[in-house]
């Protein structure tokens, strides 16, 4: 029987993988929605408690994000995807049934847990392919995200008339349905035995430009993940909450094509504009947008915006700067560092709003500052030469920590990830 062809397999591993993708951004956004709003009213927990447990869980994801990105190059990002499948669908099942605080840590540790092996493992089986189809590829995946995003939030609003159990279990038959996906894909090739995973974190660490692009774009995370929690803190009822975050999902998905066309999402401009729209969004917000329709509604577009652009930003900058097959190591040292940023800011946040409406004003306008000083940060990226092409023997031709950079008109990476 004859070998498919290199473009049949590029499209097998598309449709696996955004099928993935649909099934767990409907479960995540569907139970994560309402997550605030049912420890804020069912559990009666305060906002400084709720703001640490959804920081604990970016805390454990994001701060094993390091090893376990090098991890998933050096195993086999689909049986890591499955399992990152099968731990998340336990935690969002403890999620709808424990009341207690130690059961809500458990859920965040498997949550997490589950988090840092899917993005690495999936995201891998996406840069892996040729240029066209990884553009493409991760395109149809994002828009994909964001129309399950827009969908979530109301399924999650229509099964919670019967209580958060419902959502939770909904959520986690969801990844159950994910991790059997995973098993239609054939094993991904793997890093060679001899190069191990410190070998790959310790070329990513010295590769300076690429450390540049991971200090400058670190706040993302922080900026995009605190736009879910601040409205819902801020005494937004469940149907307001829907429907910011369904205006987040639409603007996102609405932007993502344009933004992938071409090479447009490793322009810096882009960057920085989704910094500033990002920027812009919590200003809104601490004027007080969230209390009026029409100013939610403009504080969801700009944070849409941010999305749309920031995602395919850190995508495609972190496919230039790795070399196959170690893009799960690189998306693992930056969401390592970006993480632990979200961690502290998104606990400081939360504090902040338990101050009450000055502090949580402070801490929007705080947020506000932190976009406006990566976006300005960005405008002195330094450019290289993209990393050897798919093949190259990894270990050979690895740059000292003083390769020279080149300009590269205009773009963010001739060398250089969430959820």
């Amino acid at each position: 029987m004859n070998a498919p062809a290199p473009g049949h397999g590029d499209r097998r591993t598309v449709a696996v993988v955004v099928a993935v993708q649909a099934a767990i951004s409907l479960g995540y956004f569907s139970a994560m929605a309402h997550l605030v709003v049912h420890l804020r009213d069912d559990l009666e927990l305060a906002a400084g408690l709720i703001g640490l447990v959804l920081a604990l869980r970016n805390l454990v994801q994001h701060t094993l994000s390091l090893p376990v990105g090098a991890l998933v190059d050096a195993l086999d990002p689909v049986r890591a995807g499955r399992l990152a499948c099968l731990l998340r669908a336990a935690g969002f099942g403890l999620l709808g049934t424990v009341s207690s605080a130690s059961g809500l840590v458990v859920a965040a540790v498997l949550l997490g847990t589950g988090g840092a092996l899917f993005h690495p493992a999936a995201q891998s089986l996406l840069a892996g392919l040729g240029e066209r189809a990884r553009t493409r590829g991760y395109a149809a995946y994002t828009v994909t995200l964001h129309a399950a995003a827009v969908l979530g939030p109301a399924l999650g609003l229509a099964l919670l008339n019967a209580g958060y159990w419902l959502v939770a279990l909904t959520s986690a038959g969801l990844w159950l349905l994910a991790a059997s996906l995973f098993s239609l894909l054939r094993r991904a090739p793997r890093v060679p035995a001899g190069r191990g995973a410190v070998a790959g974190v310790r070329t990513a660490l010295r590769d300076r430009v690429f450390m540049g692009f991971v200090a400058v774009s670190m706040p993302a995370m922080l900026l995009v993940d605190q736009a879910a929690v601040v409205v819902p803190l801020g005494g937004a009822d469940p149907g307001a909450v829907t429907v910011f975050a369904c205006v987040v999902a639409m603007v996102s998905a609405a932007v993502q094509p344009w933004c992938a066309a071409g090479s447009r999402a490793e322009r810096p401009g882009v960057l920085r504009a989704g910094l500033l729209f990002a920027g812009g969004g919590h200003l809104l917000l601490a004027a007080g947008a969230a209390g009026r329709p029409a100013g939610l509604v403009a504080a969801a577009v700009l944070h849409g915006l941010a999305s749309g652009l920031l995602q395919p930003a850190v995508f495609q900058t972190i496919a230039r700067h790795a070399r196959p097959p170690r893009y799960g190591t690189y998306l693992g040292v930056r969401a390592f560092f970006a993480g632990l940023l979200a961690f502290a800011g998104g606990a400081a946040v939360s504090r902040a709003f338990e101050a009450g409406p000055r502090g949580a004003t402070a801490a929007l306008l705080v947020l506000a500052l932190i976009a406006c000083a990566a976006a300005a940060a960005a405008r002195s990226l330094p450019v290289a030469h993209a990393g050897p092409p798919h093949g190259a023997r990894d270990g050979a031709d690895e740059p000292g920590p003083d390769a020279v950079t080149v300009p590269d008109h205009g773009m963010l990476t001739a060398p250089g990830t969430r959820r």
